[in-house]
């Protein structure tokens, strides 16, 4: 009894890197219940077919139409695969995978319409995801089952394409995402697994309280790179909380968006992110274990914490885009264990780089970082730049034992750079 007190007595002290406490809401993560969301919609009780091979988007839609007009409910993919195009998930209803369900992704584009959408820090026509939500509150997706964005065809054009025009962008291939959150507040997306999106795995856009928990997200590294596959991407959002996951991407775990371009800031589309907790999770192959970018124009409050990270790229990187202006300010990254390529990595992003209209490169900053109590082996500890396009101030190194191949580390452009307890290679 005590000790429970004392550990809801201790999580109440807790504060966000920027000394604002950490609300409740963060440690409250209970499993949804279906039974209390109204009237399971099992697929194949509305002529819904266990078939992988045959396409029934509109059935599969009229079974959620069906719920929502009926007041809400839940739609159930019992055990089995379904192939579907993009599906919208209207007020009040939600979706359930049973362990063994499957909705199957088309691998053809015609599947997924275009509508105004967000991509690559942009509002514009694009195609839809599998999976879409928005402007619902309270929408969940639970159970032991798969969706599985069947990207294979998808990856293999896009390195065809890359063959023919080494400068095509990742949008110049038309694929769409797995999953589509905007506009929404109170998101749970718990226990299922998203695998072998065609693009984005999971997009959060000008969303609010979304949890992420239990589930596992992956993409292959080989034998074909399944590109830009990030596990979870943050777009113009507050309060998420992403626990207990497994991601192994070829690409981005988590990464923070938000805007790009040299007058990101003044586009009311775009906007910051706010209070994102990523804890307890494990990491397999990543380009990074966290990025900030590359279309990111302000971030604050971000804590990564109580990880194991295995094969990544990168444990943080920050991608400094010269011709946007950002802020990534209040990160902290603490009780990390495992391996990475490099561990803390900042350069200029100059990926498509197009000031537009703009004379002066806008210049960026970062503030208040935090790297602390991390047993870790890398390749390159500190894989920093200095740029006259970015400043960095307020670095902290604390309790960090470090195996590195290359663990030297100059930081005389970072003022103020503590370091307390720092060892490296013993």
């Amino acid at each position: 009894m005590f000790t429970t007190l004392l550990c809801v007595q201790l999580f109440g002290q807790e504060k966000f890197p920027d000394g604002t406490p950490i609300p409740e809401w963060f440690r409250k993560n209970e499993t949804v219940r279906i039974d209390a969301l109204g009237k399971k919609y099992v697929l194949t009780d509305y002529r819904v077919l266990n078939d992988s091979t045959l396409l029934q988007t509109e059935k599969i839609q009229a079974v959620i139409d069906l719920a929502h007009q009926n007041g809400g409910g839940v739609v159930v993919v019992p055990k089995g695969t379904f192939l579907s195009g993009a599906l919208f998930f209207k007020p009040q209803t939600h979706l359930y995978l049973e362990e063994g369900g499957v909705i199957k992704g088309s691998d053809d584009i015609n599947n997924f319409p275009i509508q105004m959408t967000r991509m690559e820090g942009q509002t514009l026509k694009y195609f839809t995801a599998l999976i879409n939500a928005d402007n619902l509150k309270g929408f969940t997706i639970s159970g032991k089952g798969t969706i599985n964005g069947n990207g294979l065809r998808y990856w293999k054009s896009f390195w065809l394409r890359r063959a023919v025009n080494p400068k095509c962008t990742n949008m110049d291939e038309l694929r769409p995402r797995l999953v589509y959150i905007s506009n929404c507040d109170n998101v749970q997306i718990e226990g299922v697994h998203l695998m072998n999106s065609p693009f984005w795995t999971t997009h959060l856009y000008k969303s609010n309280h979304v949890k992420l928990l239990n589930l596992r997200i992956t993409s292959p590294e080989a034998p074909v790179k399944a590109p830009s596959t990030d596990g979870v991407d943050i777009d113009v959002c507050a309060n998420v909380l992403i626990k207990n996951c497994y991601i192994s991407v070829n690409d981005d775990a988590v990464a923070l968006k938000g805007g790009k371009g040299p007058w990101a800031d003044k586009d009311e589309s775009n906007g910051g992110n706010y209070n994102i907790i990523i804890e307890d999770c494990n990491y397999g192959f990543c380009h990074s274990a966290l990025t900030f970018g590359s279309e990111s124009i302000y971030d604050r409050n971000i804590i990564l914490r109580r990880c194991k990270v295995n094969e990544a790229n990168r444990l943080l990187w920050l991608k400094m885009r010269p011709d946007t202006p950002q802020k990534y300010e209040y990160i902290l990254v603490e009780d990390i264990t495992g391996n990475a390529n490099h561990f803390l990595y900042i350069k200029p992003w100059t990926q498509f780089f197009d000031l537009k209209d703009r004379k002066d490169i806008p210049l960026s900053y970062s503030d208040h970082l935090t790297m602390r109590n991390i047993d870790f082996e890398c390749e390159t500890f500190f894989n920093v730049s200095p740029s006259d396009q970015y400043v960095l101030t307020n670095f902290t190194f604390e309790n960090l034992t470090i195996k590195a191949r290359k663990g030297d580390y100059d930081a005389h452009f970072i003022k103020p750079f503590t370091c307390k307890n720092v060892k490296i290679n013993k």
